[in-house]
């Protein structure tokens, strides 16, 4: 009497290890239009804001964050104070601080229904976050108040707006889509993401670490 033989023919082994190509196909594909998303959001952030800014202006002859007549030009919800500006034509204060114009500015915006989000300064919403969670900040890149250099020395512009939290592959990735494919030149820059203050040095592509989390400047 012949022994059945057990366990699994050449054909149903080819079989399985296409299924598992496929399998992991799809996911990389999946992770990579997922990260496309990423990049593009991130990307929607350095184009969006400055329109906040030029209509702001045309609106009211005024910069959001530094309208000296912020109180006058819009009406707040109840619960919620306006603070004006100086007036004196840049949006002052270092990015990403916790009060002055650079602060003021969302709340301005949001106010003149030129930005979603919350307009008290109290919600744990308030300050905007971009696709990866990093804090989003807005600031003249000349001011009369200190600290007057930019976020990242040696970019230059009237405006600076940056993106914190980044991851390096998606720095260079949007570097490449929006500038010249160095992210220690041109008009977008990044720096190390635990930098805490302005002045800091620019991280060429080279340099970049793709798990690194870097904050990205753009300037115009």
């Amino acid at each position: 009497m012949k022994r059945q033989q057990s366990g699994f023919t050449l054909v149903e082994i080819a079989i399985v290890l296409v299924i598992i190509g496929l399998l992991l196909g799809g996911i990389l594909k999946g992770q990579e239009l997922i990260n496309s998303a990423k990049v593009k959001n991130l990307a929607n952030d350095f184009r969006v804001i400055p329109t906040y800014i030029y209509a702001y202006q045309d609106k009211y002859k005024a910069l959001p964050g530094d309208d000296a007549q912020a109180t006058t030009h819009l009406t707040p919800p109840a619960g919620v104070t306006i603070t004006n500006g100086n007036g004196n034509g840049v949006i002052d204060n270092q990015l990403f601080a916790a009060s002055g114009e650079t602060f003021q500015f969302w709340q301005q915006v949001r106010l003149a229904n030129l930005a979603a989000g919350p307009s008290n300064t109290t919600d744990p919403a308030y300050l905007p976050t971009n696709a990866v969670g990093g804090q989003l900040s807005v600031s003249s890149m000349s001011t009369t108040s200190s600290p007057a250099q930019p976020w990242i020395t040696g970019m230059t512009g009237t405006y600076q707006v940056c993106s914190k939290g980044i991851l390096g592959k998606f720095a260079k990735q949007l570097d490449i889509q929006m500038d010249d494919g160095n992210t220690a030149t041109g008009s977008l820059q990044a720096v190390v993401d635990t930098q805490a203050a302005s002045g800091g040095t620019a991280v060429a592509t080279t340099s970049v670490d793709d798990a690194t989390p870097y904050t990205v400047c753009v300037t115009f």
